[in-house]
């Protein structure tokens, strides 16, 4: 059985929990507060190594062997307990955790679903990955709530590949949703020290506890984020890995300055407390990603890296949004950009990008003037599949770009501009920061047409198109005119076309009926 069917299987028990009333969107929510109770014991039934997280009396076992009314009483006392517990890192993950469910035989529903699982199998491909997809599938099926935390996986794998984090370094995501650049991060350097083993004790130790460092501002999002790091090895301080609190406020501007920084932060406008409130990010904005990003830039060590997930906006937006574009590469050397295809994240419709950039320079570090020279633009949008459900975005997708941003992780590797060349053009230029000043300093490139776009000038004339729209509402109007009179709306029917008489300048009534009859 693989993780997606074991997946599959945990999706499916949504009909138990619809069945007690629990909304859809708070389906992962409860199935997660039983599953890491399921998913710890067996992360030590694995794992001789791995001590209890949880105390005695709140481990599966104890659930597993109760029924009834006893069962349900017994699991929302340990939610409480739990909540307050001795371990900071526990007492966080079910800091106000509640069941709802109200059904006892839903409960041992739940229980015996989850024992009948073949949890050999998902611990051979690994619990952590195995709530990972739980929390992409919920992000896939909602659209809204948890997808605006989710990044797609394909995505955060391509960027860690080409970031290329180290051990020793200092990780920081100040928008980390579930944790997945950090765990994908982690991961990555796991898989180039042997899971750690050719590390030595110390070094091990700042890998699990110190390494890595995220801010969440949604006190549930952190929860699955804790949950995620802990499942994946990853312990963090005494709050954890993911931290809870607003990067824009007080808690972003004490995190000390860092080796690498990773982010897709949030879209949107700051509103409510959830806004921008330091005093010291040079330009003040209600715009979030602008914000974050002076947050990002500020907040490397001289020579540290970063890449971050921003939409179209961030990179055309006149004002402020210049003033910031200016300050980054001025202070960082933004060596890469990726246009991204739209249709890969689950807020449909969204344009994105990622910015590549080192702070200073590679001669320099400590440089804060005249940083970026050059800008390499890799064109992933334009000529791409429809991406969705039916057609998914994936690693092949990414692997061009990769090969041309090179092995060197600030950009330096030698590159050319005849990569998945469409006719004459190349998907990657170089754009010198005269031609970017040249552009008003506007980020906003693109140089191919996408083959089913239309061209301006083989549209018809203005006259044309808005003689063919008129034709097309007033066919609508005399449509909902025929429905209304159906429906016995006879009298508003002749007061609408008399107001509308009114408001185009015809002379009667009468006259405006037989615009809608000829």
């Amino acid at each position: 059985m693989t993780n997606s069917d074991i997946v599959q299987k945990l999706w499916n028990l949504c009909d138990v929990l619809r069945d007690d009333g629990i909304n859809y969107s708070d389906y992962v929510t409860e199935l997660v507060l039983l599953l890491f109770i399921k998913m710890e014991y067996e992360q030590v039934q694995n794992n001789g190594s791995f001590a209890h997280k949880l105390p005695e009396g709140a481990r599966w076992p104890d659930l597993a062997g109760k029924s009834g009314l006893n069962l349900l009483t017994y699991y929302k006392q340990t939610l409480l307990d739990l909540g307050q517990n001795a371990d900071p890192l526990i007492a966080a993950i079910y800091a106000d955790a509640q069941t709802r469910l109200k059904e006892p035989r839903h409960l041992e529903q739940l229980i015996k679903s989850l024992d009948g699982i073949d949890w050999f199998s998902a611990r051979q491909d690994g619990l952590g990955d195995l709530y990972e997809g739980l929390l992409e599938k919920n992000a896939s099926e909602t659209k809204s709530g948890a997808g605006q935390y989710f990044t797609p996986r394909p995505l955060i794998d391509s960027i860690i590949r080409c970031i290329k984090p180290q051990p020793g370094e200092v990780i920081q995501d100040p928008a980390a949703g579930t944790a997945g650049f950090l765990i994908a991060a982690d991961a990555y350097i796991k898989q180039h020290t042997d899971d750690l083993y050719e590390l030595n004790d110390k070094e091990r130790s700042f890998q699990r506890n110190k390494a890595f460092i995220g801010i969440e501002l949604v006190p549930g999002t952190r929860r699955l984020a804790l949950m995620n790091t802990l499942l994946h090895g990853m312990e963090g301080d005494e709050e954890g890995v993911v931290h809870l609190g607003n990067a824009l406020g007080q808690v972003g501007a004490s995190l000390p300055k860092v080796e690498v920084i990773l982010s897709n932060p949030p879209f949107g406008t700051a509103k409510g407390g959830g806004g921008p409130t330091r005093d010291d990010l040079t330009y003040k904005t209600s715009n979030k990603q602008l914000a974050f990003l002076q947050h990002i830039y500020r907040g490397l060590k001289p020579g540290g890296r970063a890449a971050v997930v921003l939409p179209d906006n961030v990179l055309f937006e006149a004002g402020v949004g210049t003033e910031v574009r200016r300050d980054l590469m001025d202070k960082c050397n933004l060596h890469t950009l990726l246009r991204l295809p739209t249709g890969i994240f689950y807020a449909q419709g969204v344009k994105t990008n990622v910015l590549f950039f080192q702070k200073g320079t590679a001669d320099n570090p400590r440089q804060e003037q005249g940083c970026t020279q050059r800008v390499w633009v890799y064109d992933l949008r334009s000529n791409m599949p429809s991406f969705g459900k039916r057609s998914p975005f994936g690693a092949q997708h990414l692997k061009p770009f990769e090969e041309a941003y090179g092995d060197d992780p600030n950009g330096n590797s030698p590159r050319a501009e005849n990569v998945e060349a469409i006719g004459e053009l190349s998907r990657f230029r170089v754009f010198t920061r005269e031609q970017i000043r040249e552009r008003g300093d506007s980020l906003d490139i693109s140089w191919l047409k996408d083959a089913d776009r239309l061209d301006a000038a083989d549209l018809p004339a203005p006259e044309v198109l808005a003689g063919e729209a008129m034709a097309e509402l007033t066919e609508a109007l005399h449509e909902l005119e025929e429905l209304m009179k159906a429906l016995g709306a006879g009298d508003e029917v002749a007061a609408q076309k008399q107001l509308m008489a009114e408001v185009m300048g015809l002379a009667v009534v009468e006259e405006a009926d037989a615009e809608f009859k000829s």
